[in-house]
C-alpha cells in the first residue's frame, strides 16, 4: 500500500509538472505570436501610409483596384492564417472580447464623413450611410462591452448580430465607395465622387482601418463560435446561447 501511495503521489506530481510545463509553453507561444502580430500591424500601417503619401491609391482616372486590394487582401491573409496556423488560431481564440468590442468605438469617427459631405468633399450616397452606420456601431460598442462585463450571462445572439451588422456596414461602405468613385465602376457617381478616399489622409481608412476593424469582428465571432463548440462538448452542463462573463477577462 505504501509503495502504491508513493507511486500514485509521484504520478500526480509528474502530471502536475507536465501540465505546468504545457501552460508555460503556451504562454511563451502566445507571447511570440502577439509580438509578431504587433510587428505585422506596424509594418502594414507603414506600408499603407507610404503608399498613401505616394498617391498609389488615387484612382481618379482608373478603376480603384489598388484601393480595393488594400482593403480585401489583409482580411484574406487573416482568414488563411487562422485556418492554417495553429499557434495563430490559438492566439485569436484566447483574445479578450472586451478589447475586441471596445476597439470598435473608434468608428464614431465616421462623423468625419458627414462633415466632408456637408463641405462638398464626399457624395451623400456614400458619406451618409457609411457615416451614420459607423457612428451607430461605434456609439453602441461601449454598451455592448459593458453588458458583457456586467452580466453573468449575456445573450450570444445579440452579440453576434451586433458584429454582423458592424461587418455589413463596412462592406456597404466599401461597395458604395467604389460605386460612387470617379472610375468606370462609378455608376452612382455625380459631380462629387469618392476620389478623396484615395488620397492621404482619408486613404488610410479603406486601406488600414476598415480591414482591421473587419478582422476584429471576425476574431470576436470566431471566439464565440469556439466557446459554443467547447461548451457543447463539455461534460459540465452550461447555459446555451449565452456569453459567460469569464470571456471578458481572458487575455
Amino acid at each position: 500500500m505504501a509503495i502504491w501511495a508513493n507511486l500514485h503521489g509521484s504520478a500526480t506530481v509528474n502530471a502536475s509538472i507536465s501540465l505546468d510545463e504545457k501552460e508555460n509553453t503556451m504562454h511563451r507561444s502566445n507571447g511570440s505570436v502577439k509580438a509578431l502580430t504587433v510587428a505585422i500591424l506596424a509594418f502594414w500601417f507603414l506600408l499603407a501610409l507610404s503608399f498613401s503619401l505616394l498617391g498609389v491609391f488615387d484612382s481618379k482616372y482608373r478603376p480603384p483596384i489598388s484601393l480595393g486590394a488594400a482593403a480585401i487582401l489583409p482580411v484574406i491573409a487573416f482568414a488563411i492564417g487562422y485556418l492554417k496556423l495553429t499557434e495563430f488560431r490559438q492566439f485569436v481564440l484566447a483574445s479578450n472580447l472586451g478589447i475586441l468590442t471596445l476597439a470598435q468605438t473608434w468608428r464614431v469617427g465616421g462623423v468625419v464623413f458627414l462633415i466632408l459631405h456637408r463641405q462638398g468633399v464626399l457624395p451623400g450616397v456614400f458619406a451618409l450611410p457609411a457615416g451614420w452606420g459607423d457612428i451607430a456601431i461605434g456609439a453602441t460598442a461601449p454598451l455592448i462591452a459593458w453588458l458583457i462585463s456586467s452580466k453573468e450571462n449575456f445573450p450570444k445572439q445579440i452579440f453576434v448580430l451586433w458584429n454582423v451588422l458592424g461587418m455589413l456596414d463596412l462592406l456597404m461602405a466599401v461597395t458604395l465607395g467604389i460605386l460612387a468613385s470617379a472610375s468606370p465602376l462609378g455608376i452612382l457617381a455625380g459631380e462629387v465622387t469618392t476620389q478623396a478616399m484615395g488620397t492621404f489622409p482619408l486613404s488610410l481608412i479603406p486601406t488600414f482601418f476598415v480591414p482591421l476593424l473587419m478582422i476584429l469582428h471576425l476574431m470576436a465571432l470566431g471566439r464565440i463560435r469556439y466557446e459554443t463548440v467547447r461548451i457543447g462538448t463539455s461534460q459540465t452542463p452550461r447555459p446555451q446561447g449565452v456569453i459567460n462573463r469569464c470571456l471578458w477577462s481572458k487575455v
